[in-house]
């Protein structure tokens, strides 16, 4: 028993609001709001992640109110990729 992992459900949210010490509501894709923590990869790699950003959020089996985001999915701005083609 000792090398079993928890299963975990992995499911995207967008972040609707950010609080101190790296706390965030994620508001999932079935309208349920989770508090999400940043993972150590993302921390260790100083990705930013701000309100309006669309992360993948890993949720415990055993508790649903609080996850870990895992991943944050990169922006589809389409006046910054005008810019690059000049």
């Amino acid at each position: 028993m000792l090398g079993m992992k928890e299963q975990k459900w992995i499911v995207e949210g967008l972040v609707i609001q950010s609080f101190p010490n790296a706390m965030f509501h994620v508001r999932l894709d079935n309208e349920q709001v989770v508090l999400g923590y940043i993972s150590g990869k993302i921390r260790r790699n100083s990705i930013r992640i701000l309100p309006g950003d669309r992360v993948k959020i890993e949720i415990s089996r055993y508790d649903f109110t609080k996850g870990r985001i895992i991943y944050r999915f990169p922006h589809n701005d389409s006046d910054d990729s005008d810019d690059s083609k000049d």
